[in-house]
């Protein structure tokens, strides 16, 4: 089968959300506002049956726009982070330090897989990277033909990486983070193998990505992209560092200010301005190419808004509760055993109606921990049911994801291609998951 373009995808869902919302009956769990998380949170064993709301042709298409609105802070990272990188783009930075790398590797350049990939996992791990990629798919192509790997593989290397980073890491704020709070348990419990699990999922999706790299790999794994790129000056490794600087800086901010998307879009923006200014653009040169960029990026941040419209969509119609509730009354019904590891492929589900893992976050995990309590489970099983599959599964593979398919579109790699590509991987890092879980029933 063969699936239709990403946009064209994503409308398809916000059409299939609004039938569903004819088709299920509305009911809602009440909410409150959550002192640990800041954020308004449902409230476990309050779902009722409401009066039901179906959203109609009309409201769908309105849902589109409101959706632009709702991911108005991701769409803004988009393009004031894309912008800053078009800068540098545009001052050959980038492709100047890119050829020295791939000159260097030489026919090693297989190397990049491991380095590029532990990167972005280390970035998925602090702070949950995602849409900061987009920007840098063109850079990372020119990387990727420098060294003879496809795009899937540069695409495996980046945002696949930043996933199955921010999906084990033990210090992602936006998923365990928050996930851990609501099921009240320390930042670091179980430290030890949720540590350890994070190496060897970072190390089975390189693994992975190396096996996919190496068969279509040229013979002899030299290309002349490299050789055709300039060689990088000292005004080039200073763009590109007022280009990162921001990059260390939001990371700090997220794990000692509590920065979210805005600071991000603010240092960059900093960040792009002083680039343009160290490459001799002048203040007005860079403000032209900055805007130049943030245009190149508009299709990225249409795609997210449309995604987001999904969700709206499920939400005006009441029935994305129904659904949670659904679920775990089907898991109540199970031995505790097996309620552990069906957890998994549920959070996958509900993740392709929720494509935000906060949000996913904050809607299921005050239903399914007091349920992990009812069938005497460690609560930490309820949280890693969650980030694997919700934020392993449901991320990779989701259809929903607006900036995988925007790091797609930018890559030219067909969704269905990608998914042919992932699944093998995703499937041996979900194992890994299920191992976790196992080892603390066993415990």
């Amino acid at each position: 089968m063969r699936l239709p373009a990403p946009l064209l995808l994503l409308l398809g869902g916000v059409i299939v959300a609004a039938m569903l919302t004819w088709m299920l009956p509305a009911g809602q769990f009440n909410r409150t506002d959550d002192a640990l998380t800041g954020r308004r949170i449902v409230v476990a064993g309050t779902y009722h049956r409401t009066a039901g709301a179906p959203v109609g042709p009309f409201g769908a298409v309105v849902a589109v726009a409101r959706g632009f609105v709702a991911a108005a802070d991701v769409i803004a990272v988009v393009l004031f982070v894309g912008g800053a990188w078009i800068v540098v783009d545009r001052l050959g930075a980038l492709e100047a330090v890119i050829g020295g790398l791939v000159r260097a590797l030489g026919s090693r350049g297989l190397l990049t897989i491991p380095i590029v990939s532990l990167f972005f996992a280390t970035m998925g791990a602090l702070e949950n990277m995602q849409e900061e990629i987009i920007p840098l798919v063109p850079a990372l192509l020119v990387l990727g033909r420098g060294v003879g790997v496809d795009p899937t593989t540069v695409v495996a290397m980046s945002a696949g990486a930043a996933m199955v980073g921010s999906a084990f890491g033990p210090t992602n704020p936006f998923q365990a983070g928050i996930a851990l709070k609501l099921a009240q348990l320390p930042p670091l419990v179980a430290g030890g193998l949720r540590g350890a699990a994070f190496v060897a999922a970072v190390a089975l999706w390189v693994g992975w990505t190396l096996r996919h790299a190496a068969a279509g790999r040229p013979p002899g794994g030299r290309t002349s992209e490299g050789e055709s790129l300039r060689h990088a000056k000292r005004t080039d490794y200073a763009v590109l560092a007022a280009a990162l600087l921001p990059m260390a800086a939001y990371i700090y901010g997220v794990l000692r200010f509590d920065w979210g998307f805005n600071e991000l879009a603010g240092v960059f923006f900093a960040g792009g301005l002083i680039a343009g200014l160290v490459g001799g653009l002048g203040l007005i040169g860079t403000l032209n190419v900055y805007v130049e960029g943030m245009q190149m990026l508009l299709p990225a941040g249409i795609l997210i808004g449309v995604a987001r419209a999904i969700s709206l969509v499920l939400e005006d119609g009441r029935v994305v509760d129904t659904i949670l509730n659904s679920f775990a009354s089907a898991l109540g019904r199970l031995p505790s055993v097996a309620a552990a590891f069906v957890m998994i492929p549920i959070h996958a589900v509900i993740h392709v109606l929720v494509p935000s893992v906060s949000g996913h976050a904050v809607l299921t995990m005050p239903v399914m921990v007091p349920l992990a309590d009812l069938l005497r489970l460690p609560r930490l099983i309820a949280v890693l049911a969650y980030t694997t599959g919700g934020g392993l599964i449901g991320e990779i593979l989701s259809p929903t994801n607006g900036a995988l398919l925007a790091v797609l579109a930018a890559a030219g790699v067909p969704f269905q291609k990608w998914v042919r590509f992932a699944a093998g991987g995703v499937l041996l890092a979900t194992a890994l998951g299920m191992l976790m879980i196992a080892s603390l029933l066993r415990s």
